[in-house]
């Protein structure tokens, strides 16, 4: 079961152009978005264990998105 509900991932779609998203477009999108914040959240842990801290900063997010 994913995490992320699909109506806000459907609505993200349809906010940058989407008119309609399948039920099956929904689930592939929901995902691969889960997926990317999984491997963003590793890296920003990763930069901020490296920076001494146990707290993810948006500075390591930023950082963690650039290299992805």
């Amino acid at each position: 079961m994913a995490d992320l509900p699909i109506a806000a991932v459907v609505r993200i779609a349809k906010k940058n152009g989407a008119e309609r998203v399948g039920s099956d477009a929904a689930a592939a999108l929901v995902a691969k978005a889960e997926v990317y914040i999984a491997n963003l959240t590793k890296e920003a842990n990763r930069l901020a264990q490296h920076a001494g801290r146990k707290t993810i900063k948006e500075e390591d997010v930023e950082l963690a998105a650039k290299s992805a």
